[in-house]
């Protein structure tokens, strides 16, 4: 078994494996539009309102797990740095006009799934450095890097607002206190940890809190008719209780983000059935008006990843790949 086959990461680490590209694309904007293309790898903003297109930054290395500040001015995430295995997967950061390119980790271990902390001035983040994956903190500027929780076994999905942190743990999703202390599950998804014939054990994976620290959302793996999983978004107040679905289609879907008005969700769709997607999606927060947003203009050869709103919940910031 492989190693990023064990790690829980959600939905990133199974619609890589997806064959066939492009798929649903909305009716944001007119086919004469294009997208800017550099490199293969991109930081790009959607308008929501004009379905137009921007290039932020761009990369000729992957880059993955894309999060913005609480000032909404900086983006976080991780990106491989001077080689392509996972012990150059470093953690940077880059002002969302693409300037100020900043290597927070330096080492030679895999460092992944960054988040800030709700003042700025930390980021914690996953790291591999003994038997599996471990939740660390760091200062905004790299320094007093410290192992924050270590659950014995794959630590994973993380995001801090308020005092809370959420994560995934045991194909299960967890909470506990900013400083580690009292962890505990909040969700026990049917046939948790057990394989089939995805490539994730069915359980729950990527949380995210909403803004005031009530509500978190995260997606289900509950079938395995295709090789990438089905998969539907959840909510559940943030000690679990009440839990709902939202979606109800089984897509190869996930890593939900709200909006900062909490009204909202934006989510990757990266398969229907058997066929790639790699699109972005919107549905409101009570899991009405679920659709794709992703323009009509985007080639197939452009995949869509993670997604989160700008601070203003007026553009969509996404990584883009360029399937070449």
């Amino acid at each position: 078994m492989s190693r990023k086959a064990v790690l829980g990461l959600g939905l990133l680490a199974v619609v890589v494996v997806i064959l066939g590209f492009g798929g649903l694309r909305g009716v944001l904007s007119p086919s004469s539009r294009t997208v800017p293309h550099e490199d293969r790898w991109g930081i790009y903003a959607l308008d929501l309102a004009t379905g137009g297109v921007e290039l932020v930054y761009s990369s000729s290395v992957k880059i993955a797990y894309l999060r913005l500040n609480g000032a909404g001015d900086r983006f976080i995430f991780s990106q491989k740095v001077g080689g392509d295995i996972d012990e150059y997967e470093e953690i940077c950061t880059v002002g969302v006009d693409g300037s100020g390119f900043t290597r927070i980790t330096d080492n030679r271990y895999w460092d992944l799934y960054p988040c800030w902390s709700p003042d700025d001035s930390q980021i914690a983040f996953l790291t591999w450095r003994d038997a599996g994956l471990d939740i660390y903190v760091v200062d905004a500027d790299g320094s007093n890097e410290r192992k924050l929780y270590d659950s014995g076994g794959h630590d994973a999905d993380i995001d801090w607002v308020g005092d809370s942190i959420v994560f995934t743990a045991n194909s299960r999703i967890w909470v506990m206190k900013d400083d580690g202390a009292e962890p505990m599950p909040i969700t026990d998804p049917p046939n948790a940890g057990q394989w089939g014939n995805a490539n994730l054990p069915f359980g729950d994976y990527d949380p995210r809190l909403s803004p005031d620290g009530s509500k978190v959302v995260f997606e289900r793996l509950w079938g395995d008719s295709t090789q990438h999983g089905n998969y539907d978004l959840y909510v559940a107040n943030s000690d679990g209780t009440d839990e709902a679905r939202l979606t109800e289609t089984g897509y190869s879907q996930g890593l939900a983000a709200w909006a900062h008005s909490g009204e909202k969700l934006v989510y990757l769709v990266g398969a229907i059935d058997g066929e790639g997607k790699y699109d972005l999606y919107l549905v409101n927060s009570d899991g009405t008006e679920n659709r794709s947003i992703t323009p009509d203009y985007f080639p197939a050869a452009f995949l869509c990843h993670t997604s989160i709103f700008s601070k203003d919940d007026s553009r969509i910031y996404f990584i883009g790949e360029w399937w070449e």
